[in-house]
């Protein structure tokens, strides 16, 4: 009889160890499930990563950007084509949690091109070629760097500014704006298919 017990248990121990896997290398994977930066393959290489120069923006800058806590952030600093539309008003776009910045050029440009705006798109740390790995509290760092860029900037130093976020971009938005109200140059929020957290992003 003892020996059928341990039979019958042993699928249940088995089942129990898959179980306690599973949950295992989930906690352990969970940054890349929430963090996808190598999708597409090659987004995080140079090759993979374009310019926007190859959608037919010529005025532009290719900028690496300094974050408080060492690490360093690709970001590219678009000029208005369109010199008779010109203002002085940038948008602070953050994309969503896959892919890099170059896969939102074209919406970058639809913006410089009918609005006459500068538009900065930022790379979160550990996407595309910026340094570090993703996280809730350093992409949060990372945002406010990339706002305080734009504020010390003499071309944009004094300007209104736009934050724009893509799902996970739009969490990063929200966060951001809810702190920076005071100073009254953050004019305002866009959001595209987004949450209101980057914790509201993890399954339940």
């Amino acid at each position: 009889m003892a020996a059928f017990l341990s039979y019958l248990r042993l699928p249940f121990l088995a089942s129990s160890a898959i179980a306690a896997l599973g949950s295992g290398l989930l906690y352990v994977k969970q940054n890349e499930l929430i963090y996808p930066r190598n999708l597409p393959p090659g987004a995080r290489t140079d090759e993979g990563v374009q310019r926007p120069s190859a959608f037919g923006i010529s005025d532009y800058e290719d900028l690496r950007i300094p974050t408080p806590d060492g690490e360093f952030l690709s970001a590219f600093f678009i000029r208005p084509s369109n010199k008779g539309l010109a203002k002085k008003l940038t948008i602070l776009m953050f994309h969503g949690n896959a892919g890099n910045i170059g896969h939102r050029i074209p919406i970058a440009k639809v913006l410089e091109e009918n609005i006459g705006c500068n538009v900065l798109m930022l790379e979160y740390r550990g996407y595309g070629l910026s340094t570090g790995d993703p996280n809730e509290a350093g992409i949060n760092i990372d945002a406010q760097t990339a706002l305080d860029y734009i504020r010390q900037q003499k071309e944009t130093q004094g300007g209104q500014i736009i934050v724009f976020g893509q799902s996970l971009g739009g969490a990063v938005a929200i966060q951001l704006v809810a702190k920076n109200q005071e100073a009254g140059d953050v004019v305002g929020l866009v959001l595209e298919n987004t949450f209101t957290s980057i914790r509201d992003m993890i399954p339940k």
